[in-house]
């Protein structure tokens, strides 16, 4: 379903990745370009959506069942969409996402083994069928991840096994080779410099800038 005025745009790939710094790097570039941007993230976004995000994040939970983890994924996602994406869209603007239904696929599906038809069913009834214009993937080594998130306080998901991670990254490309005018996988061990023309020529083709 594209059926809105706006650009809904997702950077997804691993954690510690720089997909997050990348993206309020372009949020200020389109912003200066005259674009009406926001930003936001997943699990979150929405005063509701940010309460569940708590509880999924937490260290607390670290016995939390898998199909209670993608069903709140897909309730905050729900929330999410209804009451900030989609009117946002509506209005014409450039929404930038931290995160969408291609990390339930990645992180549940290909990291956790639940099965692809189960999560893109809840993910079909989260979003009501909204999909993005661009997805960005950033791509990056699992050792060169745990690097870099190793210098941080780690939540729950951050603190899985380097396999894991490794499953999920599969996960990331194997979407992206399903649906090439969608998705980019962008070279995340690039400078932020480097990395951040890459973004910008891939988002202005999409704006016709």
């Amino acid at each position: 379903m594209r059926l809105m005025a706006g650009k809904f745009i997702v950077f997804e790939g691993i954690d510690g990745s720089g997909k997050t710094t990348q993206l309020n790097l372009l949020k200020e570039y389109l912003r200066q370009k005259g674009y009406k941007v926001i930003s936001t993230r997943e699990p979150g976004g929405t005063p509701v959506s940010e309460e569940v995000r708590n509880i999924l994040l937490s260290p607390e939970h670290e016995n939390l069942h898998y199909r209670t983890e993608a069903l709140l994924y897909a309730a905050a996602r729900a929330q999410h969409v209804e009451t900030l994406i989609k009117p946002a869209l509506e209005q014409g603007m450039v929404v930038l996402c931290d995160r969408f239904t291609d990390s339930t696929l990645a992180y549940q599906g290909y990291g956790r083994g639940l099965t692809l038809d189960f999560l893109h069913q809840i993910n079909e009834l989260a979003t009501g069928g909204l999909r993005p214009d661009l997805v960005l993937i950033f791509d990056i080594d699992v050792q060169e991840c745990f690097k870099r998130i190793n210098n941080r306080s780690r939540d729950r998901l951050e603190r899985e096994s380097e396999n894991f991670y490794r499953l999920v990254r599969d996960g990331y490309l194997d979407i992206a080779s399903q649906q090439p005018d969608i998705y980019q996988v962008l070279n995340a061990s690039l400078t932020v410099e480097e990395l951040e023309v890459k973004v910008r020529a891939a988002v202005e083709e999409i704006l016709n800038v």
